[in-house]
């Protein structure tokens, strides 16, 4: 049986602006499934059944942890829309 894992190799970056981002490698199991580094797990305060979004984008893939209604309650306060989607995208 093949088992998804994360690796020890998990690397700490910081991007430009002193943002921390936190990168590791994860394999595919026979289930298609990854398990998310413990580091990143805790850091996103990730639950046991909480859903994530995956989404696709230009041959990369998006995991977006989905949040209760109430967390997300002015999320979008005082946020600049201007240039928000990329042009292409619209229909």
């Amino acid at each position: 049986m093949h088992m998804a894992y994360a690796r020890r190799s998990n690397i700490k970056l910081t991007s430009l602006n002193n943002e921390d981002i936190n990168m590791g490698t994860v394999t595919l199991s026979s289930k298609f499934q990854v398990v998310i580094p413990r580091d990143i797990r805790e850091k996103l305060n990730l639950i046991l059944g909480q859903k994530i979004v995956v989404i696709e984008k230009d041959g990369v893939l998006h995991l977006i942890p989905q949040k209760p209604m109430k967390e997300m309650r002015s999320f979008a306060k005082n946020i600049n829309t201007q240039d928000l989607r990329v042009e292409e995208d619209r229909f």
